[in-house]
């Protein structure tokens, strides 16, 4: 039977694991709220450890770490609250096998469990592109420019391209990001940083 320590400052959160766990036919060997509370428990030789990132004292990424310099610790699954695309792969570069987010089915976190417990290495996932990446060159230098403030023509005329085609380029780029005014681009520019962007 695969044995499990859990690793988590909310006991609500770890006795929902382990119900759900214990369930699918793990055994949860030992519990604990803190790295403190966790060191003794390495002693049990668990099969694998899960964690939260969100830890009084230090970070889960921090013992992730700590735990990379032991010979007896369990392979380790973060079970976190913090969005999957910023963290993920740090998690996994600081030693954690997989990421499930507590917003996860139980079936996600079995398998992910499940896996690691087999040796395996869950991979991170990609970082999710932002909707103005997937656009082209032109449509990204006309989406500055109109969140800018800059009208339709002179962006036209900046970019060297007839009225015609600068409002067929506005078009899909307002499709693909899914908005209807350049209010709606400003308030998205602003958000991502683009402004600074702006080539005069």
């Amino acid at each position: 039977m695969t044995t499990l320590l859990l690793l988590d400052d909310h006991a609500l959160i770890r006795r929902g694991m382990r119900d759900a766990l214990e369930e699918e036919g793990f055994a949860v060997c030992g519990e604990a709220s803190s790295w403190a509370q966790l060191q003794p428990l390495l002693d049990l030789h668990a099969d694998v450890l899960l964690l939260d990132l969100h830890l009084p004292g230090i970070s889960g990424l921090d013992i992730l770490e700590l735990l990379r310099e032991r010979d007896d610790a369990p392979p380790a699954v973060v079970v976190s609250m913090y969005p999957q695309d910023q963290y993920a792969a740090r998690a996994v570069r600081a030693g954690a096998r997989a990421y499930v987010p507590k917003s996860a089915d139980t079936a996600t976190l079995v398998a992910a469990v499940r896996a690691v417990a087999n040796d395996a290495r869950v991979p991170a996932p990609a970082p999710v592109a932002a909707p103005h990446e997937r656009l082209s060159a032109t449509e990204q230098s006309l989406l500055v420019m109109l969140a800018s403030g800059v009208p339709l023509a002179a962006a036209a005329q900046r970019l060297g391209l007839a009225p015609k085609a600068a409002g067929v380029h506005r078009a899909r780029l307002m499709e693909k990001l899914r908005m209807a005014t350049n209010t709606e681009l400003a308030h998205y520019a602003l958000r991502h940083g683009l402004l600074g962007s702006m080539v005069h």
